[in-house]
Protein backbone atom coordinates (compact mmCIF):
# COMPACT_ATOMS: atom_id res chain seq x y z
CA UNK A 1 0.00 0.00 0.00
CA UNK A 2 1.23 3.75 -0.99
CA UNK A 3 2.17 5.70 1.50
CA UNK A 4 2.50 9.70 0.27
CA UNK A 5 3.77 11.74 3.25
CA UNK A 6 3.72 15.78 2.98
CA UNK A 7 6.19 16.96 5.66
CA UNK A 8 5.61 20.77 6.59
CA UNK A 9 4.42 21.89 2.62
CA UNK A 10 5.31 25.52 2.45
CA UNK A 11 4.92 27.68 -0.80
CA UNK A 12 5.71 31.43 -0.76
CA UNK A 13 5.43 33.82 -3.13
CA UNK A 14 7.75 36.76 -1.88
CA UNK A 15 6.66 37.91 1.36
CA UNK A 16 3.30 35.88 0.58
CA UNK A 17 2.90 32.29 2.02
CA UNK A 18 0.36 30.49 0.22
CA UNK A 19 0.89 27.46 1.63
CA UNK A 20 1.86 27.19 5.06
CA UNK A 21 3.52 24.09 7.04
CA UNK A 22 1.01 21.64 5.53
CA UNK A 23 1.46 17.77 6.92
CA UNK A 24 -0.34 14.72 6.36
CA UNK A 25 0.21 11.60 5.45
CA UNK A 26 -1.96 9.86 2.98
CA UNK A 27 -2.59 6.08 1.80
CA UNK A 28 -4.98 4.64 -0.39
CA UNK A 29 -8.59 5.63 -0.24
CA UNK A 30 -10.38 9.16 -1.23
CA UNK A 31 -9.57 12.02 0.49
CA UNK A 32 -11.59 15.49 0.35
CA UNK A 33 -9.06 18.74 0.44
CA UNK A 34 -11.72 21.02 1.35
CA UNK A 35 -11.70 24.54 1.99
CA UNK A 36 -13.07 27.97 0.49
CA UNK A 37 -11.63 29.50 -2.90
CA UNK A 38 -8.27 31.50 -1.99
CA UNK A 39 -6.77 28.57 0.93
CA UNK A 40 -4.12 27.30 -1.09
CA UNK A 41 -5.84 23.82 -2.11
CA UNK A 42 -4.36 24.26 -6.08
CA UNK A 43 -1.06 25.33 -4.95
CA UNK A 44 -0.75 22.19 -2.86
CA UNK A 45 -1.91 19.89 -5.59
CA UNK A 46 0.99 21.56 -8.12
CA UNK A 47 3.34 20.66 -5.56
CA UNK A 48 2.10 17.14 -4.71
CA UNK A 49 2.03 16.65 -8.57
CA UNK A 50 5.47 17.93 -8.86
CA UNK A 51 4.70 20.94 -10.87
CA UNK A 52 5.72 23.92 -8.16
CA UNK A 53 8.95 23.89 -6.17
CA UNK A 54 8.24 23.92 -2.63
CA UNK A 55 9.90 26.56 -0.59
CA UNK A 56 10.15 24.27 2.28
CA UNK A 57 9.17 20.75 3.49
CA UNK A 58 9.27 17.79 1.76
CA UNK A 59 6.79 15.17 -0.16
CA UNK A 60 7.87 11.75 -0.03
CA UNK A 61 6.37 8.48 -1.39
CA UNK A 62 6.77 5.31 0.92
CA UNK A 63 10.09 7.37 2.07
CA UNK A 64 11.51 8.50 -1.00
CA UNK A 65 11.70 12.18 -2.16
CA UNK A 66 9.63 12.65 -5.12
CA UNK A 67 11.53 15.26 -6.91
CA UNK A 68 14.64 12.15 -6.25
CA UNK A 69 11.97 9.96 -8.22
CA UNK A 70 11.53 12.49 -11.18
CA UNK A 71 9.95 9.83 -14.01
CA UNK A 72 9.12 7.00 -12.01
CA UNK A 73 6.79 9.07 -9.98
CA UNK A 74 5.63 10.80 -12.91
CA UNK A 75 4.74 7.39 -13.88
CA UNK A 76 2.92 6.64 -10.85
CA UNK A 77 0.81 9.68 -10.98
CA UNK A 78 -2.74 11.21 -12.94
CA UNK A 79 -3.99 14.58 -12.59
CA UNK A 80 -7.23 16.73 -13.62
CA UNK A 81 -6.05 19.98 -13.34
CA UNK A 82 -8.73 22.78 -12.32
CA UNK A 83 -8.48 24.64 -15.45
CA UNK A 84 -8.58 21.46 -18.08
CA UNK A 85 -6.73 21.94 -21.71
CA UNK A 86 -7.71 20.03 -24.48
CA UNK A 87 -7.71 20.47 -28.51
CA UNK A 88 -11.53 21.42 -29.15
CA UNK A 89 -11.08 20.26 -32.54
CA UNK A 90 -9.91 16.98 -31.79
CA UNK A 91 -12.38 13.87 -31.14
CA UNK A 92 -12.53 12.45 -28.04
CA UNK A 93 -10.05 8.85 -29.21
CA UNK A 94 -8.08 11.06 -30.79
CA UNK A 95 -7.20 13.52 -28.22
CA UNK A 96 -6.69 10.21 -25.84
CA UNK A 97 -4.22 8.86 -28.26
CA UNK A 98 -2.18 11.89 -28.71
CA UNK A 99 -2.10 12.44 -24.94
CA UNK A 100 -0.74 8.48 -24.32
CA UNK A 101 1.86 9.58 -26.88
CA UNK A 102 3.11 12.40 -24.45
CA UNK A 103 2.91 9.84 -21.78
CA UNK A 104 5.33 7.78 -24.29
CA UNK A 105 2.45 4.86 -23.52
CA UNK A 106 3.13 2.24 -26.76
CA UNK A 107 0.81 2.40 -29.26
CA UNK A 108 -0.70 -0.74 -28.88
CA UNK A 109 -1.48 -0.70 -25.44
CA UNK A 110 -2.66 3.10 -25.92
CA UNK A 111 -5.62 2.11 -28.18
CA UNK A 112 -6.40 -0.68 -26.11
CA UNK A 113 -6.34 1.69 -23.05
CA UNK A 114 -7.99 4.60 -24.61
CA UNK A 115 -11.26 2.72 -25.44
CA UNK A 116 -11.50 0.96 -21.96
CA UNK A 117 -11.62 4.14 -20.52
CA UNK A 118 -13.99 5.90 -22.67
CA UNK A 119 -16.02 3.16 -21.91
CA UNK A 120 -15.62 3.89 -17.85
CA UNK A 121 -16.33 7.42 -18.56
CA UNK A 122 -19.66 7.30 -20.67
CA UNK A 123 -18.12 8.50 -23.66
CA UNK A 124 -17.85 5.08 -26.30
CA UNK A 125 -20.30 6.28 -27.99
CA UNK A 126 -19.16 10.35 -28.42
CA UNK A 127 -15.37 8.91 -28.96
CA UNK A 128 -15.55 10.22 -33.20
CA UNK A 129 -17.12 13.46 -31.94
CA UNK A 130 -15.05 16.82 -31.56
CA UNK A 131 -14.55 17.79 -28.31
CA UNK A 132 -15.90 21.37 -29.11
CA UNK A 133 -19.80 19.92 -29.07
CA UNK A 134 -18.84 18.48 -25.58
CA UNK A 135 -20.76 19.95 -22.49
CA UNK A 136 -18.83 20.25 -19.38
CA UNK A 137 -19.45 17.32 -17.78
CA UNK A 138 -18.29 15.31 -20.82
CA UNK A 139 -14.93 17.74 -20.87
CA UNK A 140 -14.43 17.02 -17.47
CA UNK A 141 -15.04 13.59 -17.92
CA UNK A 142 -12.65 13.43 -20.72
CA UNK A 143 -10.11 14.78 -18.17
CA UNK A 144 -10.11 12.05 -15.92
CA UNK A 145 -10.09 9.56 -18.85
CA UNK A 146 -6.29 11.64 -19.34
CA UNK A 147 -5.37 11.01 -16.07
CA UNK A 148 -5.88 7.50 -15.59
CA UNK A 149 -4.48 6.59 -19.29
CA UNK A 150 -1.14 5.56 -17.20
CA UNK A 151 -3.34 3.58 -14.88
CA UNK A 152 -1.60 6.06 -12.09
CA UNK A 153 -1.51 4.91 -8.15
CA UNK A 154 -1.70 8.74 -7.23
CA UNK A 155 -4.84 10.78 -9.01
CA UNK A 156 -5.64 14.27 -7.99
CA UNK A 157 -8.27 16.36 -9.31
CA UNK A 158 -8.43 19.75 -8.73
CA UNK A 159 -12.71 21.30 -8.47
CA UNK A 160 -13.75 18.53 -10.74
CA UNK A 161 -17.10 19.01 -10.81
CA UNK A 162 -16.98 22.82 -10.94
CA UNK A 163 -19.82 24.24 -13.30
CA UNK A 164 -21.81 20.34 -13.70
CA UNK A 165 -24.98 20.34 -13.30
CA UNK A 166 -26.40 17.98 -10.46
CA UNK A 167 -26.93 14.93 -12.93
CA UNK A 168 -23.16 15.44 -14.16
CA UNK A 169 -21.96 16.03 -10.71
CA UNK A 170 -23.23 12.42 -9.47
CA UNK A 171 -21.84 10.56 -12.25
CA UNK A 172 -18.82 12.46 -11.87
CA UNK A 173 -18.32 11.24 -8.34
CA UNK A 174 -19.66 7.62 -9.01
CA UNK A 175 -16.51 7.41 -11.32
CA UNK A 176 -14.53 8.41 -8.22
CA UNK A 177 -15.81 6.12 -6.07
CA UNK A 178 -15.39 3.46 -8.23
CA UNK A 179 -11.71 4.16 -9.20
CA UNK A 180 -10.92 4.33 -5.64
CA UNK A 181 -10.71 1.02 -4.50
CA UNK A 182 -6.72 0.33 -5.29
CA UNK A 183 -5.72 4.11 -5.91
CA UNK A 184 -4.98 7.16 -3.09
CA UNK A 185 -7.03 9.59 -4.79
CA UNK A 186 -6.95 13.68 -3.67
CA UNK A 187 -10.31 15.46 -4.35
CA UNK A 188 -9.78 19.47 -4.31
CA UNK A 189 -13.38 21.26 -4.09
CA UNK A 190 -15.06 24.10 -1.95
CA UNK A 191 -18.50 22.05 -2.38
CA UNK A 192 -19.38 20.15 0.43
CA UNK A 193 -21.26 17.30 -0.98
CA UNK A 194 -18.58 16.34 -3.41
CA UNK A 195 -16.83 15.09 -0.82
CA UNK A 196 -19.32 14.38 1.88
CA UNK A 197 -20.78 11.07 0.02
CA UNK A 198 -16.87 9.57 -1.23
CA UNK A 199 -14.45 10.71 0.79
CA UNK A 200 -13.17 8.15 3.23
CA UNK A 201 -11.34 11.14 5.10
CA UNK A 202 -11.33 14.70 4.72
CA UNK A 203 -9.12 17.54 4.98
CA UNK A 204 -9.80 20.90 5.80
CA UNK A 205 -7.38 23.35 4.51
CA UNK A 206 -7.97 26.97 5.42
CA UNK A 207 -5.13 30.11 4.65
CA UNK A 208 -2.75 27.36 3.72
CA UNK A 209 -3.19 25.17 6.53
CA UNK A 210 -4.18 21.86 7.69
CA UNK A 211 -7.08 22.95 10.29
CA UNK A 212 -8.25 19.76 10.93
CA UNK A 213 -8.86 15.93 9.22
CA UNK A 214 -10.78 12.88 9.71
CA UNK A 215 -13.61 10.61 8.44
CA UNK A 216 -17.08 12.61 8.06
CA UNK A 217 -18.27 10.76 10.96
CA UNK A 218 -15.26 12.04 13.14
CA UNK A 219 -15.41 15.34 12.49
CA UNK A 220 -18.90 15.85 13.29
CA UNK A 221 -18.68 13.80 16.22
CA UNK A 222 -16.60 16.77 17.56
CA UNK A 223 -18.81 19.34 16.24
CA UNK A 224 -22.09 18.02 19.05
CA UNK A 225 -22.87 20.71 21.35
CA UNK A 226 -22.24 23.53 18.90
CA UNK A 227 -25.10 23.37 16.44
CA UNK A 228 -28.59 24.58 17.25
CA UNK A 229 -32.07 25.25 15.91
CA UNK A 230 -34.60 27.40 16.91
CA UNK A 231 -37.51 29.21 15.90
CA UNK A 232 -38.18 33.21 15.54
CA UNK A 233 -40.34 35.72 13.82
CA UNK A 234 -39.85 36.78 10.08
CA UNK A 235 -38.57 40.06 10.86
CA UNK A 236 -36.13 38.66 13.39
CA UNK A 237 -34.57 36.78 10.91
CA UNK A 238 -32.23 39.13 9.29
CA UNK A 239 -30.95 40.43 12.59
CA UNK A 240 -30.07 37.06 13.74
CA UNK A 241 -28.19 36.07 10.23
CA UNK A 242 -26.09 38.69 10.64
CA UNK A 243 -24.99 38.20 14.43
CA UNK A 244 -24.80 34.16 14.41
CA UNK A 245 -23.06 31.37 11.48
CA UNK A 246 -26.48 30.31 10.31
CA UNK A 247 -26.05 26.82 7.80
CA UNK A 248 -29.61 26.76 7.53
CA UNK A 249 -32.77 28.76 7.54
CA UNK A 250 -36.46 27.62 6.29
CA UNK A 251 -39.71 29.43 6.57
CA UNK A 252 -42.08 27.25 8.28
CA UNK A 253 -45.72 27.83 9.95
CA UNK A 254 -44.18 27.92 13.15
CA UNK A 255 -41.61 30.75 11.51
CA UNK A 256 -38.50 30.99 10.49
CA UNK A 257 -36.52 28.10 11.31
CA UNK A 258 -32.59 28.79 11.40
CA UNK A 259 -29.91 26.20 11.76
CA UNK A 260 -27.20 28.15 13.74
CA UNK A 261 -23.52 27.03 13.97
CA UNK A 262 -22.04 28.39 17.66
CA UNK A 263 -19.86 26.91 20.49
CA UNK A 264 -22.70 28.30 22.98
CA UNK A 265 -26.62 28.35 23.09
CA UNK A 266 -26.60 31.29 20.79
CA UNK A 267 -30.61 31.82 21.58
CA UNK A 268 -32.82 31.35 23.93
CA UNK A 269 -35.24 28.44 23.22
CA UNK A 270 -32.78 26.62 20.77
CA UNK A 271 -31.99 23.08 20.88
CA UNK A 272 -28.79 21.02 20.08
CA UNK A 273 -29.35 19.50 16.57
CA UNK A 274 -27.29 16.69 14.78
CA UNK A 275 -24.41 18.52 12.97
CA UNK A 276 -23.48 17.54 9.53
CA UNK A 277 -20.52 18.06 7.15
CA UNK A 278 -22.14 21.91 6.06
CA UNK A 279 -22.03 22.17 9.85
CA UNK A 280 -18.19 21.48 10.28
CA UNK A 281 -17.25 23.32 7.29
CA UNK A 282 -19.07 26.73 8.67
CA UNK A 283 -17.30 25.94 12.02
CA UNK A 284 -13.86 26.13 10.35
CA UNK A 285 -14.75 28.75 7.78
CA UNK A 286 -17.45 31.20 9.52
CA UNK A 287 -15.10 34.06 9.32
CA UNK A 288 -14.07 33.68 6.17
CA UNK A 289 -17.77 33.93 4.58
CA UNK A 290 -17.65 34.82 0.79
CA UNK A 291 -19.63 34.57 -2.65
CA UNK A 292 -16.68 32.23 -3.21
CA UNK A 293 -17.75 29.31 -0.07
CA UNK A 294 -20.23 27.41 -1.30
CA UNK A 295 -21.91 25.53 2.01
CA UNK A 296 -25.08 24.86 0.06
CA UNK A 297 -25.81 21.19 -1.29
CA UNK A 298 -26.27 21.27 -5.04
CA UNK A 299 -29.38 19.06 -4.90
Amino acid sequence: MLELTLDQVTKQYGRRTVVDGFSCTLTHGVYGLLGNNGAGKTTLLRMVCGILELSGGEILLDGCNIRRMGAEYRRMLGYLPQNFGYYPEFTARRFLLYMAALKAIPKDLAEAKVEELLELVGLATEKNHKVKGFSGGMVRRLGVAQALLNDPEVLILDEPTAGLDPKERIRFRNIISALSRDRLVILSTHIVSDVEYIADQILLMRDGRLYGSGSMEGLTVGLRGKVWECYVKPEQAEDYQSRFSVSNLRNTDKGVRLRIVSDGCPLEGAVPADPDLEDVYLYYFREQSSPGVDTRSPF
